[in-house]
């Protein structure tokens, strides 16, 4: 399985801006994106959800478009823009057809370089933020994903939830943005990602002429998590059915243990042919949704599975899943399901790679995390070499009882 078709290239530019470029002729669209090393994790408790909403704003309005004029911007050609924050990274992204990559660009560089942030409109995006918030809290099986996090990352900024709180979102001042702007949306924390039929020395100067306003600054400097120990957090809430997540710390995203926890993440809880839906959900059918589910960041990572099930079970379904970690750290996976699963992995990160959104955003973060590139072939080579013994050696290590915590959002009365 070789992949030969794509070129990769990178350029630091005089201010410090990183552009990474992946080259795909056959293609006729082009997905860009301006990453910012920024997110829940800067914020502290008392302007939580900062990142969050200034990434709404941006959409607002600028010194030269109107909020109807940037949904125009893109749509009009057929294109796509939009952004996201997570818990280290701000992305504003587009896809475009490749003519129309210089706009999309302009678009990008201009709500980043000349938003407004209009006090009037500040205060509308606040009720949407909060109506956004109320949606979650409302919505338990997205609830307990931020419970999950808090309890894992105790008196950590990684424990903060990405779209914050009420009352620190409502308190949010437009000089505390404009200063929070000032010290993290700097050149040295910006990578210009872009993939497909793209020509690295365009969007070179497209970029050098776009973004000339970014300054140099600081890279953040994270201080990684304590470790955390075992534990349960249970709630009781309106719910009628109890959300549980359960993991622990795990890997940086450098670190080469991730593959082997990709593996397992595969093995366990990924697909309908995983050990927890075939235990849980067909054998004893006592869930409707069981997965589980890594995230690599800076300095740690995070594994975690989650299932929903009748507050009755909830004790059945932990047993249940607590049997499947214990048994991978204790009798090694057959070689048949081995090959299998790495196959399964395989197959599922080459078909999610199969657009440019994928493989601008895998493009992106190997620069921010790695500061290097490595091609499918290398990412397949990783998993391919992983052994049995690998396998039970981070089993042992991550799965360990007394690592392992515990959130249950539950009914009231549920066992």
């Amino acid at each position: 399985m070789k992949i030969t078709d794509s070129i990769y290239q990178k350029t630091r530019l005089t201010n410090g801006i990183r552009v990474v470029t992946e080259q795909i002729p056959y293609v006729r669209s082009v997905s860009v994106g301006a990453w910012i090393v920024v997110g829940s994790r800067d914020e502290n408790t008392k302007n939580n959800g900062i990142s969050h909403y200034i990434e709404h704003m941006m959409f607002k309005g600028t010194s030269n478009q109107t909020a109807s004029e940037i949904a125009q911007s893109l749509e009009s050609v057929g294109g796509h823009l939009n952004a996201f924050t997570g818990k280290e990274l701000t992305c504003y992204y587009a896809h475009v057809l490749d003519e129309h990559l210089p706009r999309a660009v302009e678009v990008i560089a201009d709500i980043l370089s000349n938003s407004t942030f209009d006090e009037a409109e500040m205060g509308k995006e606040k009720r949407v933020v909060i109506e956004e918030l109320n949606t979650i809290n409302e919505t338990p099986e997205e609830l307990i994903h931020d419970l999950f996090w808090y309890d894992v990352f105790p008196n950590h900024a990684l424990g903060l939830s990405i779209v914050g709180k009420r009352q620190t979102v409502s308190d949010l001042s437009r000089q505390g943005i404009l200063d929070y702007l000032a010290e993290n949306y700097t050149a040295d924390r910006i990578v210009i990602a872009a993939a497909g039929n793209v020509q690295h020395d365009e969007i070179l100067k497209l970029v050098e002429r776009a973004f000339e306003k970014f300054s140099s600054g600081t890279l953040p400097n994270y201080q990684a998590p304590s470790p955390r120990g075992t534990g349960r957090n249970i709630i009781e809430n309106g719910s009628i059915q109890a959300h549980v997540c359960l993991g622990t710390q795990a890997y940086p995203y450098r670190d080469r243990r991730k593959f082997g926890l990709l593996i397992l993440n595969t093995l366990l809880g990924s697909g309908m042919s995983s050990r927890l839906f075939q235990n849980i959900r067909e054998k004893h059918g006592i869930a409707y949704s069981i997965y589980s589910y890594i995230d690599f960041m800076f300095d740690t990572g995070l594994f975690g599975v989650y299932v929903g099930t009748d507050g009755q079970n909830i004790d059945v379904a932990l047993d249940l899943i607590h049997k499947e970690l214990a048994l991978l750290k204790t009798t090694s996976v057959s070689a048949e399901e081995l090959e299998r699963t790495k196959s399964q992995l395989k197959g599922n990160l080459m078909l999610s790679l199969e657009g440019t959104s994928s493989r601008m955003n895998r493009l992106a973060k190997m620069e921010i995390y790695l500061e290097d590139h490595y091609s499918f072939d290398d990412t397949l080579n990783e998993i391919e070499r992983i052994t049995v013994d690998e396998l039970l050696g981070i089993s042992s290590e991550l799965f360990s009882e007394d690592r392992i915590f515990t959130t249950i959002l539950k009914p009231p009365n549920a066992t």
